[in-house]
């Protein structure tokens, strides 16, 4: 039988986020001189997350300008990261080495727009270049590993492809101190399993199965029934162990909002909601994941900002 919820895999979360935190700093990163090619290389970034997703985009309006240009660049910087992984027609390998180079170097090459706006951001908020480096190299698992035995596992996984990406802007946003960490972290690890949930038929397709190995064992399910794509009993079952997991993941990391800089936390409290939403709409059509993707629509995105205001209040 598995328990709905074990806190023995945050340890070694916690290590790595403290080691990037302690982490000696980068080359002193120049400033960008010219005014107008940093404004290009922004509104670049603020396209990319405008194309990318829609939740992160409106709950990132709600930041003071300053912040909010910075927290889209963070997103270009790993919207890239992540294209290159996925990319049919290139070497991903020799990509992604030839983007690690250009992403954290102190003076990135002018044409490339995300990089210099990277840059800019990780200088102005003094962002630890290791938490860069993490993400870079959480994503890059997917080049060589595409099966998760434990949860476990799985969260080590979520921690360099979104945690990561939540230390980070906690340096753009503000925080208290260490102590906010391990709430980072469980949000990271919350908003990445509503991605798996929501887009099991979508990896499967990939050759990628994130679900952990074990816990599918568990309710009697293996790859073939995500091969069929059947709901039946055992689907719900196990999905509805995922999304209770799930959700309370996201109720402890909603304690570390209070931690953040007054100006930051609605957004932050916003992308949460916006995302752990995604959870009710599959709970609203039967757990079926394989036939349709989940989503909320921008009006019910927009009807719930008053309630997340309330609460963060």
């Amino acid at each position: 039988m598995i328990t709905p919820y074990s806190q023995t895999w945050e340890r070694s979360l916690l290590s790595l986020a403290y080691q990037a935190q302690r982490s000696i700093a980068a080359p002193a990163i120049q400033s960008v001189a010219d005014p107008r090619l940093l404004a290009r290389a922004y509104a670049h970034c603020d396209s990319i997350a405008s194309l990318y997703s829609r939740s992160f985009y409106l709950a990132t309006g709600l930041l003071p300008s300053g912040k909010r240009r910075a927290i889209r660049a963070l997103y270009a910087f790993c919207r890239v990261t992540d294209n290159i992984v996925d990319c049919p027609d290139c070497d991903p390998e020799e990509s992604l080495a030839l983007w690690r180079r250009q992403a954290l170097s102190p003076e990135p090459p002018r044409d490339d727009l995300v990089a210099v706006a990277w840059a800019d951001t990780r200088r102005r908020y003094r962002i630890p270049q290791r938490y860069a480096e993490q993400l870079i190299e959480g994503v890059a698992r997917d080049l060589k590993q595409n099966r998760y035995r434990t949860f476990e596992d799985l969260a080590a996984y979520a921690y360099g492809v979104a945690s990561t990406v939540g230390l980070m802007s906690m340096h753009i946003i503000g925080f208290a101190g260490a102590e906010a960490l391990p709430y980072a972290i469980k949000l990271g690890v919350a908003l990445q399993l509503t991605n798996i949930l929501r887009d099991v038929a979508e990896d499967w397709r990939m050759g990628r199965v994130y679900l952990p190995v074990k816990e599918l064992a568990a309710y009697g399910l293996d790859e073939q029934d995500l091969a069929t794509g059947r709901v039946d009993q055992r689907w719900r079952a196990f999905m509805r162990f995922q999304i209770e997991r799930n959700r309370r993941l996201y109720a402890e990391a909603w304690r570390g909002i209070a931690m953040l800089n007054p100006d930051g936390r609605f957004a932050v409290a916003a992308a949460g909601e916006l995302y752990r939403a995604i959870l009710e709409d599959i709970e609203a059509h039967d757990y079926d994941v394989f036939h349709r993707r989940a989503h909320v629509s921008a009006w019910q995105k927009l009807c719930r900002l008053p309630g997340v205001w309330r609460r963060n209040r």
